[in-house]
């Protein structure tokens, strides 16, 4: 038996397509209404999608549109065989538009085609793959769930929104929160880093650097335990660097107060047994997600998340390790397009991402090692798109001498929504563990 996956020819409706460029040829003030959701691409008939950039390309311009320029235009670029059959064919264009108020719905239907014909090329494309089986089953499916997330994503809201409806939203944002219906943020846990950032807040991109050795990993660890606890909303965390299982370890060191080198040794004893089943029955009561797998791109992250249903927070370790997937340009260009989709990821889910990120050397050689912004790699892209910049810094590790033993420096460089400071953390290394140290609080 012979295997088909042949497709029938793909959608489109001529008369939609050619009632949209009548109705702009006949009123070319409409046409800012047709870009809302159409370009070029959205046409199926060769000849229109070329027709509709030349009209486009007269009202990025200013110039004035009508039969004769759209007619000289068409013809200069070579779109009819001859002069007669231009005429003809935007003459009909124009004789067939059943009324110029509808274009609205005629654009409706060239989109929906459109987005009907990526979804059967998108389908081909995966169904290519299985049949010659270049790949394994995972990675079809990861790309089988790209394409289509890709599609959707292309459908956007270009609708100008007015003042007195985004008010009327507020209010009944803050209706919610006031019967309790939705937070305002999530607690990080942490009293003194609440205090300044207002809590993490949905959308929020939070990149956490610092130099080796200063606990980034085990500080996001910490954080991401307590809003899970808190919370109840799941905790994704992407670990580039470490595996899974490295991250537990850590996980049940500081849950269960027992040294991270025994628990990854395996030396249990007598009465540690108890703390560690206890510990780890805490811990697996939390919804926390974990992914290590290695090269991970922000498209792959995405369509993982959105099957994540009531996702509170993403983590990510760390930054430098990510990839765009792309071969050409270079590393600056590539860590921006990252923090950028970062950022966008962040907006689209409406949940905070924080993000691990390594630092210059530059600290090193300062005499006042605390780092800066200047420090981050690729500082400007990284500086740019965070909401939030956060350093650790423990002078113990500069200074063993002359520093306060077990003191970490939280530094809030950059804060879109308030001030920036510094506050004092407890350093536990010993269970990997970050301890708040305000007055108010007595943290475990």
């Amino acid at each position: 038996m012979q295997d088909n996956y042949d497709f029938e020819e793909l959608p489109f409706s001529a008369e939609a397509e050619q009632s949209v460029l009548g109705a702009l040829l006949l009123d070319p003030s409409v046409i800012s209404k047709a870009l809302l959701y159409l370009d070029s691409d959205s046409f199926y008939q060769e000849v229109n999608g070329r027709l509709f950039s030349i009209l486009v390309g007269f009202f990025t311009s200013g110039e004035r549109i009508d039969f004769i320029t759209v007619l000289d235009a068409a013809i200069l670029d070579g779109i009819f065989s001859s002069k007669e059959e231009a005429k003809e064919y935007l003459k009909d264009l124009m004789d067939m538009v059943p009324s110029i108020s509808n274009l609205e719905s005629y654009c409706k239907i060239v989109k929906e085609k459109k987005d009907l014909r990526s979804l059967i090329l998108a389908a081909r494309k995966i169904i290519d793959m299985a049949v010659m089986s270049e790949s394994d089953a995972h990675d079809i499916l990861d790309l089988a769930e790209q394409e289509i997330v890709e599609i959707r994503d292309g459908k956007k809201n270009n609708k100008l929104i007015a003042i007195d409806e985004v008010i009327e939203k507020e209010f009944e944002h803050l209706d919610k929160i006031a019967k309790g219906q939705v937070a305002v943020s999530l607690s990080s846990g942490y009293l003194e880093l609440d205090a300044i950032l207002n809590g993490l807040n949905p959308s929020d991109l939070i990149i956490l650097a610092a130099r080796p050795a200063m606990g980034k990993t085990s500080f996001v660890l910490n954080i991401a335990t307590r809003v899970a606890k808190q919370s109840k909303k799941k905790v994704v965390i992407f670990s580039l660097e470490m595996s899974m299982q490295q991250l537990v370890e850590r996980m049940l060191s500081f849950e269960c107060s027992i040294l991270s080198n025994k628990i990854h040794k395996g030396d249990i004893k007598g009465d540690e047994w108890a703390l560690l089943i206890e510990g780890a029955q805490n811990l697996s009561s939390c919804n926390i997600l974990f992914d290590d797998s290695p090269n991970l791109t922000v498209p792959e992250m995405k369509a993982k998340l959105r099957r994540v249903k009531d996702l509170g927070l993403v983590v990510i370790d760390y930054l430098q390790l990510m990839s765009t997937g792309k071969r050409e340009g270079n590393r600056v260009q590539e860590i921006s397009e990252i923090t950028r989709t970062l950022k966008v990821m962040a907006k689209e889910l409406d949940v905070p991402v924080i993000t691990i990120s390594q630092l210059a050397r530059g600290p090193d050689a300062r005499q006042d090692h605390r780092p800066i912004l200047s420090d981050l790699r690729e500082s400007g892209s990284i500086e740019q798109d965070a909401d939030i910049v956060m350093f650790l810094y423990r002078d113990e590790y500069y200074n063993p001498e002359e520093a306060k033993p077990g003191i970490a420096e939280c530094i809030i460089a950059k804060n879109r929504h308030g001030e920036t400071g510094t506050f004092e953390l407890g350093w536990d290394g010993k269970f990997t563990r970050f301890i708040g140290l305000d007055k108010y609080h007595n943290e475990n």
